[in-house]
């Protein structure tokens, strides 16, 4: 063994433990280590700084930056409580159906968070019973399409990055349906059995409250509060009703909607958009002309004119060219009308604010600016429609040839910023920073892996005593191998770390890397029997009351099957005879 492999294979030992650890970003990690080969001639600064502008990292940032958009829309939030109508077998099929498409298109981390305040305050089922299902579909509709999960795109510029044949949009979409329906078969036949229903588990309700006046027009006069939904907002909660000078607390769901009521919210603040879908609903003194887009947090300071003063007496239009739409003090559960609390120093308000706002004098001496809050969806559903058929469009086009997909989001992406529906503020924002600098470093250590020969090593190791078994042998191991890899760290950082081995296995037998490299990305994406495999999975553990014992009983099947389908399914579809490898 030559020294750099000696480097190389101790440089990547400590990446492994580091990234097991998960006390360092990882980030940081692949870019030291990678910097690190560099710093030794591992390969040169030009090969390096080529990596940045691979084909599929920039389609990864493309599409994430897209998704900052696409995950405004609320069409799978209104979707979730008839989702999940009729019996508990019936409602798997459909969750689980609607969950698999959305997150083949969609990040799944924004399908499991639109859909876990609906879920959670479903009626009809146990939010245990729900949310476990829905969260693992998220991950398996991930892998229908070569856009459903960052690991894909990092995987394909992992291949782009080694002069081989990039994936195409579908590519994916044979194994994976394979994969989705018989895990779902799974899913249907036993986790009625598997997941029992448990009590709601405590939350904390946000301090801040808001409020919404009932308009003299508003459609739901004369109605229930459970007939009109405001029951089941998921994010927001009705707290009380002021009807007058009473105060109607708690609300219960036969209570009859009057016009001028004022309706008292507690929750996320950044969910105004649930009560915008209602018409006739007007949130506390906010003027049309303001845009909900952004709000921004402010502490009232000490020595401000607005202290022992009630909101209703402040102009603050004309005053800050603000409008407040929450308050919050502290731990004191507030009451009552928001126009007729008196302010102290030291309360918090959430601003719907105008462009002149930061530019007036007086916001130094009446608040602390605390943070900018982003308001999750669109206020305007149509927007969040115009957002999905743009990019539909854009999918359908690229499938038949019509249009390049990379050229066809960036298209996209001028066309919603040219709209006004994504801003570049927003973008700059939300850049992948670490992601980014994981699939660049990763290129880079692919590179160094092979062209030092650990990759060959590391794949002679992996396939001993299996290569006498055949090719399915050595896919299993490496299936099996990534697989443990991905309930360990994250799956980008598995996928990385794999790829290379998998061209060293193509590379021992003489095979096309298709299958091997198919098993690295499939493989990357079965993280089932942990709650800290995958994001999404902590997403649902505290809400749900899951354990670790939970997550084994219901994770290990769908993961077995997972990867049976896996290894029987990616040598038909990707076979291994064609093309052998040639680094």
């Amino acid at each position: 063994m030559t020294l750099p492999q000696i480097i190389v294979l101790v440089s990547l030992t400590w990446l492994i433990v580091e990234l097991i650890r998960d006390k360092k970003s990882p980030g940081a990690l692949f870019s030291g280590i990678a910097f690190l080969y560099l710093v030794l001639d591992y390969i040169s600064m030009k090969d390096a700084l080529k990596q940045f502008t691979n084909n599929g990292l920039i389609t990864v940032v493309v599409l994430l930056l897209l998704t900052i958009v696409l995950d405004k829309s609320r069409m799978l939030e209104l979707m979730a409580d008839k989702l999940v109508r009729g019996p508990y077998r019936w409602a798997l099929v459909k969750l689980y159906t609607a969950t698999c498409f959305y997150s083949a298109f969609l990040n799944n981390t924004a399908v499991v968070a639109s859909l876990l305040g609906p879920l959670k305050g479903n009626r009809e089922h146990s939010a245990s019973r729900l949310l476990m299902p829905m969260c693992f579909a998220a991950s398996l509709g991930g892998i229908l399409t070569l856009v459903g999960t960052s690991t894909n795109l990092l995987v394909n510029s992992l291949l782009a990055g080694r002069k081989m044949p990039e994936l195409h949009l579908f590519d994916l979409f044979p194994v994976g349906m394979l994969i989705v329906v018989a895990c779902g078969v799974v899913m249907v036949l036993f986790y009625p059995y598997l997941l029992k229903a448990q009590p709601p588990a405590e939350e904390a309700v946000s301090d801040y409250f808001l409020e919404a006046h009932v308009q003299p027009d508003c459609p739901l006069i004369g109605k229930t509060i459970e007939e009109v939904g405001l029951r089941n907002l998921g994010h927001l909660f009705l707290t009380e009703v002021v009807r007058g000078d009473y105060v109607i607390a708690p609300v219960e769901p036969d209570r009859f909607v009057n016009a001028g009521d004022i309706l008292v919210f507690s929750g996320d603040v950044t969910r105004v958009d649930l009560l915008a879908r209602f018409p006739g609903l007007k949130i506390h003194d906010h003027h049309d002309e303001l845009p909900m887009d952004n709000l921004v947090e402010v502490v009232i300071a000490a020595g401000s004119s607005l202290a022992r003063r009630t909101i209703r007496e402040v102009d603050f239009r004309s005053h800050f060219d603000a409008a407040v739409i929450a308050v919050r003090r502290g731990a004191e559960r507030l009451g009552g009308s928001i126009g007729g609390i008196r302010l102290e120093v030291g309360d918090a308000l959430v601003l719907v604010v105008g462009q002149d706002f930061e530019k007036r004098n007086n916001l130094g001496r009446n608040f602390v600016i605390v943070s900018q809050r982003e308001v999750q969806k669109f206020v305007n559903p149509r927007k969040g429609l115009y957002s999905m058929l743009g990019f539909l469009a854009v999918i359908v086009l690229s499938s038949f040839g019509v249009v390049d997909f990379l050229k066809g989001m960036l298209l996209l992406l001028a066309a919603f910023l040219l709209t006004g529906l994504a801003r570049v503020a927003d973008l700059r924002r939300n850049v992948p920073w670490e992601l980014i600098m994981i699939i660049a470093s990763s290129l880079v250590i692919s590179e160094v892996m092979i062209n030092t020969g650990v990759a060959k090593l590391m794949a002679s190791g992996l396939l001993s005593g299996a290569e006498r078994f055949g090719p399915y042998a050595a896919l299993a191991v490496l299936l099996i191998v990534t697989w443990i890899l991905t309930e360990l760290m994250s799956n980008n950082a598995a996928a990385a770390l794999a790829f290379p081995v998998a061209l060293g296995v193509a590379e021992q037998l003489g095979l096309s890397p298709m299958p091997f490299v198919m098993g690295v990305l499939y493989g990357a994406s079965c993280s089932f029997i942990t709650p800290y495999g995958y994001q999404t999975n902590l997403m649902i553990q505290g809400p749900g009351r899951y354990t670790m014992g939970d997550f084994v009983r219901t994770g290990l099947p769908i993961a077995l099957v997972f990867n049976l389908v896996a290894l029987a399914a990616i040598p038909v579809f990707f076979p291994f005879g064609s093309a052998p490898y040639n680094p």
